[in-house]
Order: structure tokens, then C-alpha cells, then sequence
């Protein structure tokens, strides 16, 4: 059985985005989005592996989700910190935000503890040289700094570049960062 993930968001927009930066994530996960608690509640809640949350939605239904507070992670629009939860501030550039699930994954789920076996056939389909460009890419490092570093021709890197996107079907550097520090490339702390 795939491990799901649920997101509980009055807000379909945000729900749906973020849908898509968690299926880059983690691919093996199924994510599942309801826009109640009522909805949720009826797609047996015990099933699934974490559930992140609106902020209303948690205050709703406090008593419930404090005693899952392990799995539920809050969305919040405040900067301050959400006491006995997890909590990931939405309001912010895409790259800070991704860097904000990345740095909670690390946290919880270091080396891959934690989280079910990944299938074989998700193992990285890169070669190493494209594994230290993706490094380089995810680390803000322009493609002729790239070249440089590696000592290899700008027009190699720009070959490396297409290849590792086309390989791993993600489009944006927000993207392969996920997908970098996701599959230990490179720690959160050096981006």
C-alpha cells in the first residue's frame, strides 16, 4: 500500500500547490486534499503517514490534532511559532518555502528514518557527473561558475542541465532542490 499524505485547506488553490511541491518531495507518497475536517474525518485519518493543516482548521478541532501533533504539520500565515506542532509559514517566496519543508523533512525524517522503504525503481536515474551538477545548480551557482568548478566546456553544463530535468521530470530549480536535498545531495544548510 502506497503512504499517503492529507491536506486539510479550505483554500483548494493552496491546497492544490501544495499537492504538487509534496509529490516532488516524495514521490512514493499519495496526496490526498479535502477541504473540511468533516471530509477528512470520513476518509479514515488513521491511514495516512502526515496531515498538514490550515491554521483555522487546527484551531477547529485543537483537541483532535494535538493528539496527533507528531503528524500534523500547521500552514500559518504568522511568523510566530506554532506551540506543539510543526508549522510551515505559507506566506513567503517559493524558494523559502521549500526551504522550510525540506529543512521539517530533514528534522523528522534525517538519512530517510522515519519515512516507508523507497522502491527501487525510484533510485536515482543520474550519473555521478550529473549528481555534482545538480549539487552545484541547487547550491545558486550560475552555469558558467558550474563549468569552471568542474572544468568542463559552459555548452556540457548546459547539456547536463537539460538531461538531469528531463530525467527526473521536474521543470524548476525550486524543484530540484527538493529533489537534491531529498535524496541527500546536498544539506539543507549549504543552500
Amino acid at each position: 500500500m502506497t503512504p499517503r499524505i492529507a491536506i486539510i485547506d479550505t483554500n483548494t488553490l493552496a491546497a492544490i500547490g501544495l499537492r504538487q511541491m509534496l509529490q516532488s518531495v516524495m514521490p512514493v507518497m499519495t496526496v490526498d486534499t479535502f477541504s473540511s475536517f468533516d471530509e477528512f474525518q470520513s476518509a479514515e485519518p488513521d491511514l495516512y503517514f502526515h496531515y498538514f493543516v490550515s491554521a483555522t482548521v487546527v484551531l477547529e478541532h485543537n483537541a483532535w490534532f494535538a493528539a496527533h501533533s507528531r503528524k500534523t504539520i500547521v500552514l500559518t500565515t504568522q511568523h510566530t511559532p506554532v506551540t506543539s506542532y510543526h508549522a510551515i509559514h505559507i506566506d513567503l517566496p517559493e524558494p523559502k518555502l521549500v526551504r522550510q519543508l525540506l529543512a521539517i523533512a530533514q528534522q523528522g525524517h534525517s538519512g530517510g528514518r522515519n519515512l516507508p522503504a523507497t522502491p527501487s525503481s525510484l533510485h536515482s536515474p543520474l550519473s555521478p557527473r550529473e549528481v555534482e551538477v545538480l549539487s552545484l545548480i541547487v547550491q545558486g551557482f550560475i552555469n558558467k561558475e558550474i563549468a569552471e568548478r568542474l572544468h568542463i566546456a559552459l555548452a556540457t553544463v548546459v547539456t547536463h542541465r537539460k538531461n538531469i530535468m528531463e530525467k527526473l521530470g521536474l521543470k524548476s530549480v525550486s524543484a530540484l532542490t527538493i529533489y537534491a536535498v531529498m535524496h541527500g545531495y546536498v544539506d539543507i544548510n549549504s543552500i
